[in-house]
């Protein structure tokens, strides 16, 4: 009996194999075809959007002039057809440094400062909640917004290769998220801007019920080592000021700020000097250094100090021009919390830019922001391009304000409890000062990921 059932048992298992291989492959098929019909939808979607020149100007929140709208959709077409390379290239990176830097809710997330060293270890799961936000309208200028969400998707577009931190999924992690996350969430919030601003109406995104139904809203309580009652974010507050400088130096006007040149590339003899160094003239006619670097203006020592605080100085020169000025490159020495600014080692070299600029790898590269929608915060552990919404309590009412951690600075790396509201550009202390109290000192916050 077993040698007559043998061949037609051969016979059944045959043909079912060739129906299992017919049925996978039709599968393959079938998804292949589904994917690039996706693909092929997603493209349509993205070449019907409009870009924004980084240059628009503040306008009230509901409404522009035809001519501005005309200005939002130049050259948008050619922006989304780059992007599509990029992010291929993006995925198979975030692929690998997800692998490399991702851990589980129950894992510690390990802490690192700006040297990439390791500090301390977080659980996430005691940070990070998934909750609603609050029915509280949303604030925030569209135009500011939307400039400063294109400028930060197009870092990621054409510097993730050489700015492998910008990969790092940092703290959110925890919750899942994975830079194509912020990378999805940034493209569908520049999506709802560009469709309302056109259409002269309100935006969505100040929309409370419309972010709850689209985004996964995760509070962010403070964890401060130094202060583990802490569970609100310290809201500190950066500005551009103005300052009267020369070209030359003077009685009145001193103190200079300096530039590298494009030889000093290549030589590091900068990174020999405090900023106490710099003080003492070590650049100026007669010094040991003179020649080495530029001075590219002339102010008083309030002015630098000013200047090396903030980041970003505006010079009105006694000759009538005017100038933006940025960090560029600094000596190598780390910014000492707690330290007075006199005080501090750490000293920054300058270059004049064409608007306030956030973060970048380089000079050249760094994000063009704007006032009252960017964050400066710890890009190696929250990460670059994260939408953060603050909640404060002011006079027994509730506000919602919404921006983009799109700067950093030495004092936030690490920083796992604080971020830096870019308040404006100021004539002086007293303006600012003015300004930020009517700002609160510590909120609840929340990020905004694409669901």
């Amino acid at each position: 009996m077993s040698i007559q059932f043998c061949p037609k048992l051969r016979l059944i298992v045959s043909v079912t194999a060739l129906s299992l291989i017919s049925l996978v492959t039709l599968n393959l098929y079938t998804q292949s075809k589904n994917k690039k019909l996706v693909q092929q939808h997603q493209t349509a979607q993205n070449l019907s959007l409009t870009q924004q020149e980084n240059s628009v100007k503040p306008q009230s929140q509901t409404s522009l002039t035809s001519s501005q709208t005309a200005r939002l959709s130049t050259n948008f077409q050619n922006y989304f057809i780059s992007q599509q390379t990029s992010d291929d290239r993006i995925s198979k990176q975030d692929t690998s440094s997800s692998e490399k830097y991702s851990v589980s809710a129950s894992t510690p997330y390990p802490v690192i400062d700006e040297w990439k060293k390791y500090k301390f270890s977080v659980n996430g799961s005691q940070i990070l909640t998934q909750i609603k936000l609050p029915t509280t309208k949303v604030n925030f200028n569209q135009t500011d917004l939307l400039t400063v969400l294109i400028n930060t998707r197009k870092y990621y577009q054409d510097h993730a290769s050489a700015d492998q931190d910008i990969l790092r999924p940092g703290l959110l992690s925890t919750k899942g998220v994975t830079v194509q996350d912020i990378l999805k969430t940034l493209d569908f919030m520049i999506t709802i801007l560009r469709e309302d601003i056109a259409n002269k109406r309100t935006t969505r995104l100040q929309n409370p019920s419309f972010i709850n139904s689209n985004f996964r809203v995760i509070k962010w309580s403070a964890y401060n080592p130094k202060a583990r009652s802490q569970k609100q974010l310290r809201i500190t507050k950066y500005a551009v000021f103005t300052h009267t400088g020369s070209h030359k130096k003077t009685s009145t006007y001193n103190t200079a700020i300096y530039s590298l040149k494009q030889n000093s590339n290549n030589n590091n003899f900068y990174t020999k000097y405090t900023k106490q160094d710099v003080l003492s003239g070590i650049y100026e006619p007669g010094g040991k250094e003179f020649g080495k670097v530029e001075p590219l203006a002339y102010l008083t020592r309030t002015g630098l100090e000013e200047a090396l605080m903030q980041g970003t100085v505006l010079v009105n020169f006694t000759d009538g021009s005017k100038t933006f000025f940025n960090v560029d490159k600094n000596n190598g020495m780390s910014y000492i919390r707690g330290l007075k600014a006199t005080s501090q080692k750490r000293y920054w070299y300058f270059k004049n830019v064409d608007a306030i600029k956030g973060y970048g790898y380089k000079i050249d590269a760094k994000i063009s922001i704007k006032p009252g929608v960017t964050f400066a915060g710890d890009v190696l552990n929250i990460g670059l391009g994260r939408v953060v919404i603050i909640e404060h309590t002011k006079g027994g009412r509730k506000y919602l304000q919404m921006g983009v951690i799109a700067d950093t600075g030495g004092a936030f790396l690490p920083n796992l409890y604080q971020l830096d509201f870019l308040a404006g550009i100021f004539q002086n202390q007293k303006d600012f000062g003015q300004r930020i109290r009517q700002l609160p000192e510590y909120a609840t916050a929340y990020f905004l990921v694409k669901k």
